[in-house]
């Protein structure tokens, strides 16, 4: 699936490395012990290289380390908190490497992989020459912004949505922009001071110690930073001696007392991460997305005061009774579904808020007419790819109007709705949202994309869920989970069978809409 285009930036230029930066990489090689490895090595000048989009490739599956899984009940409330790997070790001793190799063989599909390297101080004029002549000491706990690191691995092992500092070790600094970063099934957190703050200890479920030989440590860091940071041999040994292994022996090497597990040789020693994967597996239970269960308790109850069904004019009806007839050619269905998108959208914006506002006519008469009222501007988003088809209706009746973009795809193995893609306009915080998909059955993909919205800040009085049809389980499910979210519909039909497909419905929507085949296992909306 395509990837969050936050995310997918293009890299930027590096210095091309002098002859005898290249032949000084040769020699280190040389030096370290050879290591199998699947995984590419790591180089980056920053905290998190800008042209490595958020997914790790494994030779089994594709590992989404920025995705989100759906950790919603019944409640929209998270239903379980992540499980957090705290990874420590000397400078160079491996950390990331045991990381991904963790991530490798865990299998699981939501990672978030977060490095200590982000929350680096912003350093002072004075720091930041002393930083310039390799004097300022950045394996010193008082170099980490720990109130913001546990401030941002709270908020991801509740499943929240977080932004985070890139830091650039070419120039010592925080780059403007920051990443956002959802929450995941698994975070694995490494850091030199990973286990330095009482905290920070309080979040982590599982303490791993990587312990590397000091020679093998040196070469590794003489390597990075002449080859990939641009520094000096004399330098690197300079800081090396001065600051890093004096560091090692006060700050971190006391802290392997608090690892649970600890990992002698680093990413080489597969006993010990094989182990470490079992010891997970055992811990992570299994959290699916039971749609039934959303709904189960509210069956009897009559349909929330929250939704709008459009008056059942002969119109309505009769625009129904054409796209629902599976008869109706492609061409048929579009232009009618469209008719009913206008209608839609123009009954969705009479819940937006408004003010009386008086003009004057041609004739020099007032008029008492009424206006939006508010503060920000409308923005649509739609949950693809269906979703997309209801953009032109509301651009025709919304000028100017911001428009989003939500993937949401069904886990074939587990049930799960699983967001893949996420574009949103910059500040939608005080928007007005409508939120658009053309059929909604269990709401599972609904809930989803409300969250996400939430998680961005959007106020959930200020989010318009439309869909051309729904099922009344979709619609208990997202009242209930969201009571403040307004739901506008053209009808709601009353059963969804056993394998989630509205009943009478409609079809797949997105697949009479484009005139592509739907496949053998098929679902409506929020499953397509």
């Amino acid at each position: 699936p395509p990837l969050p285009s936050c995310h997918c930036c293009a890299p930027e230029q590096e210095p091309s490395p002098s002859i005898a930066q290249v032949v000084l990489k040769g020699s280190l090689d040389r030096l370290l012990p050879s290591v199998s490895s699947g995984l590419s090595p790591r180089k980056r000048t920053t905290s998190r290289c800008k042209s490595e989009p958020p997914l790790l490739r494994t030779s089994k599956r594709t590992i989404y380390t920025a995705g989100r899984p759906p950790w919603y009940n019944e409640h929209g409330a998270q239903s379980k908190e992540a499980f957090v790997i705290g990874l420590c070790g000397g400078s160079a001793s491996g950390k990331t490497t045991v990381a991904r190799k963790i991530i490798e063989a865990l299998d699981v599909p939501w990672v978030v992989l977060l490095s200590m390297d982000s929350f680096y101080k912003v350093l002072s004029e004075e720091e930041q020459a002393r930083a310039a002549s390799n004097d300022y000491n950045f394996d010193h706990p008082d170099a980490f912004d720990f109130g913001l690191l546990v401030y941002t691995l709270r908020k991801l092992k509740q499943g929240k949505s977080v932004k985070i500092p890139v830091y650039d070790f070419t120039m010592h600094g925080r780059q403007k922009e920051w990443k956002t970063v959802y929450g995941a099934s698994v975070i694995i957190f490494e850091g030199i001071m990973a286990f330095a703050d009482k905290e920070l200890l309080k979040l982590l479920d599982m303490k791993i110690f990587v312990d590397t030989d000091s020679d093998i440590r040196l070469v590794r860091r003489l390597r990075r930073d002449i080859t990939e940071r641009g520094r000096d041999i004399e330098g690197v040994i300079k800081q090396y001696n001065k600051f890093v292994k004096p560091s090692f022996e006060q700050y971190i090497e006391p802290t392997m007392r608090l690892a649970d597990i600890v990992v002698p040789r680093g990413g080489g020693n597969m006993v010990a991460i094989d182990l470490i994967v079992q010891h997970v597996h055992s811990q992570l239970e299994e959290v699916s997305f039971r749609a039934v269960a959303l709904a189960s308790a509210h069956q009897a109850q009559p349909l929330p005061q929250t939704l709008c069904v459009l008056e059942s004019t002969p119109q309505v009806r009769g625009m129904h009774t054409i796209i629902r007839n599976r008869e109706t050619s492609r061409d048929e269905f579009i232009f009618y579904s469209k008719r009913l998108m206008r209608l839609l959208i123009e009954r969705a914006l009479s819940f937006l808020p408004s003010q009386v506002h008086v003009v004057q006519t041609p004739q020099g008469q007032d008029y008492e007419g009424r206006i939006f009222h508010g503060k920000r501007q409308i923005t649509g988003v739609s949950i693809l790819r269906a979703g997309e088809t209801m953009e032109p209706a509301l651009r025709a009746v919304c000028k100017d109007v911001r428009i989003g973009k939500i993937l949401i795809q069904t886990n074939q193995d587990t049930g799960e709705p699983e967001l893949h893609y996420l574009r949103l306009p910059k500040d939608i915080s005080e928007d007005h949202v409508i939120l658009m998909d053309c059929t909604v059955s269990t709401g599972a993909a609904a809930m989803m994309a409300v969250r996400v919205l939430l998680d961005h800040d959007v106020q959930e009085e200020k989010i318009l869920l439309v869909s051309l049809l729904m099922a009344e389980m979709g619609v208990h499910s997202v009242a209930y989970a969201f009571p403040q979210v307004k739901i506008i519909t053209t009808a709601v039909d009353k059963k969804v069978n056993n394998v989630f497909h509205i009943i009478p419905g409609i079809g797949n929507f997105g697949d009479r809409y484009f005139g592509t085949d739907a496949p053998p296992d098929w679902s409506d909306g929020d499953m397509d």
